[in-house]
């Protein structure tokens, strides 16, 4: 029998089994298909690479590009250059970067106690006054070749000599134009033309996930870039500033970064890196925060033309209306903002708002919450007309103000968020002329004091403490102790809402028994 009709048997079935020689053709065919399909998978994918070159898309979506520009920013270097490196983005922003380095000479007064003979003859010792210089470092961006800086105010307050470094070693000696501590802007002046600059951005677009880069002089280490995501936009109520939009970002902000650029994939710019939050610790914990470029652009081009910042007044302090308030007040939801305080003479009084109230429109438009009831305020100039729509005791209302320009002593008047606790926990006692005046207040003032909080009480939770004097409960005034306990008894367990009145500011807190 020949090799080529022989059939292999398979034991398990007794089934013939293809020759060997048929078995061989198969398994060449099947190698020369399986060649064949990679082959045409390799063609494939350098057809789809071309595409993706050409058309910016692949088979799985947009390829991840990044558009540069060149300095003078109107020439793309390329429209398709793979995001694999921010180098020409760094060399678009890093020499506009400075470092600012600032200088103050404080007074100090150094007493001399070993000298019996000042003792002797004037019962104290001389007090002596003396000098010392304290340094400041931080970072600033150049706005124009004219040599316009932008830094924050922090970084050259009450500062007699400011000095910039650029990134091509060159010093200047520079000029504070003016400051605005409501925002922490500054400007400053070099007396030099041709300067490199970076362009400034509309931050309004900004969107959280976009990727930016910080610039700055970290720990005066010199120039510095770090990369990182926007976080967050309109971040407000933090307590840095008078006047807080701020975009918060994931990219490292240490001390030192102060004035420095926020910079998008455009080179341009879109915030001034201001702060962070360090939880106790030196250095960055990926929460910072800068000005946006918007804010910052107001009231640098007010400073550049009168020397300071002119804002619209209203005369009021507000508060966030919390779900808690929002109940308290009568509102179907949290919205608006609450009148904590009427400052008298003030554009409100003469327009009859009152503690109590809740603006929820200006001008037709709802007013979201009190951070965007402060920043549009501020924007308007002294001298526009407003209509406000009002909500007080569940009716609502309109009237009309003319804003006044912001005094430097409205500053003192803060605005207070109410919190929310889980019982009462505090003592009280009677509000007697001698106290009031002791606690700043005038000596008619009417109300009981806050004379114990205990810990982890609700009060607490609430931010109550002691000195604060409690004015009203659940909207109706209170004069003494037996008048605040027949308040709080007859509340029961529902919801407490306290006028309460520190050092001269009044504010809602509510306070929810349990």
């Amino acid at each position: 029998m020949k090799p080529e009709s022989f059939q292999w048997m398979n034991p398990a079935t007794q089934q013939s089994l293809p020759s060997e020689g048929t078995a061989r053709k198969k398994i060449d065919r099947n190698r020369l298909f399986a060649a064949g399909l990679i082959a045409a998978l390799i063609i494939a994918a350098l057809a789809g690479s071309f595409v993706a070159y050409k058309t910016g898309r692949s088979f799985f979506g947009p390829v991840r590009t990044a558009p540069f520009y060149i300095a003078d920013g109107n020439s793309r270097i390329s429209d398709q250059i793979p995001l694999t490196t921010f180098a020409p983005v760094v060399k678009l922003g890093l020499p506009a970067v400075v470092n600012v380095s600032s200088s103050r000479v404080v007074k100090q007064t150094s007493s001399i106690s070993n000298d019996s003979l000042s003792h002797n003859f004037f019962g104290d010792p001389f007090n002596i006054p003396r000098e010392r210089r304290e340094q400041s470092l931080g970072s600033g961006v150049i706005v124009s070749p004219e040599g316009y800086i932008l830094t924050n105010s922090h970084v050259v307050d009450s500062a007699t000599d400011v000095r910039v470094f650029l990134s091509d070693k060159r010093e200047f000696k520079a000029m504070i134009i003016g400051t605005d501590p409501q925002t922490d802007i500054a400007v400053l002046k070099v007396d030099s033309a041709g300067l490199p600059s970076i362009p400034l951005a509309d931050s309004s677009k900004v969107e959280v996930g976009d990727v930016e880069l910080a610039i700055g002089n970290p720990f005066g280490l010199g120039q510095t870039v770090t990369m990182g995501i926007v976080s967050a936009t309109g971040r407000g109520n933090l307590g840095i500033e008078d006047y807080e939009d701020f975009i918060q970002t994931d990219a490292a902000i240490n001390p030192g970064n102060s004035g420095g650029a926020l910079i998008n994939m455009q080179g341009e710019l879109i915030g001034i890196n201001t702060a962070l939050i360090s939880n106790g610790a030196e250095g960055n914990q990926g929460i910072g925060f800068a000005v946006p470029i918007n804010m910052a652009r107001r009231s640098m081009e007010q400073i550049m033309k009168t020397g300071r910042v002119i804002r619209g007044w209203l005369g009021i302090s507000i508060q966030e209306v919390t779900p808690s308030v929002a109940k308290a007040f009568g509102l179907d939801g949290p919205r608006g903002a609450l009148v904590g305080g009427v400052i008298p003479d003030s554009p409100a009084a003469k327009a009859d708002i009152s503690r109590g109230d809740i603006i929820v429109e200006i001008n037709g438009e709802p007013v979201a919450d009190s951070r965007s009831l402060r920043l549009e305020i501020a924007d308007m100039a002294p001298g526009t007309t407003l209509r406000l729509k009002l909500v007080h005791d569940g009716t609502e209302r309109e009237t009309t103000v003319t804003l006044g320009e912001f005094p430097s002593e409205a500053s003192r008047v803060p605005a207070r968020d109410s919190s929310n606790g889980a019982s009462i926990g505090i003592a009280v006692d009677g509000l007697t002329p001698e106290i009031a005046s002791r606690l700043g207040l005038p000596a008619d003032t009417q109300g009981v004091v806050v004379v114990e909080v205990q810990p982890a009480s609700p009060a607490d939770n609430a931010g109550l403490r002691r000195g604060d004097v409690i004015q009203g409960v659940n909207r109706q005034p209170v004069a003494d102790p037996n008048a605040f306990q027949r308040a709080i008894s007859q509340a029961g367990r529902q919801p407490l809402l306290l006028l309460v009145n520190r050092q001269g500011n009044t504010a809602f807190v509510v306070v929810e028994a349990k």
